[in-house]
């Protein structure tokens, strides 16, 4: 049996985190993960480049049953502290739209740099590693294919379950509930909505069209790109939205946000013009969506032969046009999982159970979601950085 004081299940980002910043405290530190390499999901974040955090980091942009518990970490390990990492290590990074930060390459930096802190620090990284068991009879026992080891303190940073492909499951949320921790609801986050069966024959065929658009589901609503699929949308205003989704909502899309529709309807009536509904959309919207969306929605005549209210109608439709997505794609496309370890049962300012003493959780394994653009990255640093000063 191999004895330390800090036993880290996962070489994620929260987990990496949390063995350098135990390890600088002088605690002797081992972290067991069953990949074969470090950071699987940092290193095909952002599409290879890692989106590593966001400019304007706050607590809203962030889902929790506890709105407040993401607060304490977030104050504690800010955007600026992680770019001070990166210059220390010499990687380079860049701004992009909405504050998203990316690496200026790609995340191999990032996890180059992680590798690089935990050897310094001395943290031991044991990979192939499948845990087969955990207990604790005083202290911690954790049984696997490649030994038994006993800590003190035990840090769950295994993620969610989106990505199955690259090894997600649901080994954190089981440790909880077999140490007496409750889960909230789980399900995709980050993910595509998939049309209706009806809506799907209409708007299946638009797979590749692209428009920006505002999005609006349960009382959220986001502006950017929409991306119609063969299934149904993606693009990042809807996988914004699809955290809040539940299934029997809603959507409601603005086609044309920065448009007056019922003005230009009226003037193009007002000069007699004869041209159809459906051309005159195709001014504003892709060709095959105007000429689908007015074959849904509308008898598509000359301009001139609508009258005054049935305008405005056709307008409010455009600016409010609703759908009734059907599913998501689920945890294989999902960038995140919505839910996890109820926050009510850990504190806030050590990520430690309040039930179990020395049992500690972090990153997305946690009920806290973030919004797409690095938030759920950074949620990772900032939990794992301040477990790390506890452990």
């Amino acid at each position: 049996m191999s004895k330390t004081d800090v036993i880290i299940i996962g070489a994620g980002a929260s987990g990496m985190m949390c063995a350098i910043e135990s390890a600088k405290r002088g605690r002797a530190v081992i972290v067991l993960d069953h990949a074969s390499k470090t950071g699987k999901k940092i290193r095909i974040s952002g599409g290879g480049s890692c989106n590593f955090t966001n400019t304007s980091i706050s607590h809203e942009n962030y889902l929790s049953g506890n709105p407040h518990f993401c607060k304490s970490a977030l104050s504690r390990f800010t955007p600026d502290d992680f770019i001070t990492m990166l210059q220390k290590h010499g990687v380079e990074y860049e701004e992009r739209e909405e504050g998203q930060l990316f690496c200026a390459g790609n995340s191999e930096g990032i996890t180059r740099m992680f590798q690089k802190e935990c050897d310094d620090s001395g943290v031991d990284i044991i990979l192939d590693c499948q845990v087969q068991d955990v207990k604790k009879t005083g202290f911690f026992i954790v049984s696997t294919n490649q030994g038994v080891f006993e800590s003190g303190s035990l840090v769950i940073a295994t993620g969610g379950l989106s990505y199955p492909q690259i090894g997600a499951s649901d080994f954190g949320y089981n440790i909880a509930k077999q140490f007496g921790l409750g889960v909230t609801e789980l399900k995709p986050a980050l993910v595509p909505l998939i049309f209706s069966k009806k809506d799907r024959e209409i708007f299946g065929e638009l797979s590749g069209v692209s428009i920006d658009a505002t999005v609006k589901c349960s009382n959220m609503e986001f502006r950017g790109s929409i991306l119609f699929t063969h299934r149904g949308l993606s693009g990042p205003a809807i996988l914004q939205v699809s955290s809040y989704w539940k299934k029997g909502d809603n959507i409601v899309i603005d086609l044309l946000p920065d448009v007056d529709l019922y003005n230009i309807f009226i003037e193009r009536k007002l000069g007699k013009t004869r041209i159809d509904m459906h051309n005159l959309l195709s001014e504003y919207l892709p060709s095959r969506l105007a000429k689908n969306w007015s074959i849904s929605n509308i008898q598509s005549k000359p301009v001139i032969q609508y009258n005054e209210k049935e305008l405005k109608d056709i307008a409010y439709m455009l600016h409010n046009w609703e759908l009734q997505p059907e599913f998501t794609e689920g945890y294989k496309i999902a960038e995140v999982t919505l839910g996890g370890i109820d926050t009510n049962e850990l504190s806030s300012k050590t990520m430690e159970s309040r039930k179990v003493k020395g049992l500690y959780f972090t990153g997305e394994v946690i009920d806290v979601t973030g919004w797409l653009g690095g938030y759920n990255l950074h949620w990772a640093w900032a939990s794992g950085f301040v477990a790390g000063q506890y452990v």
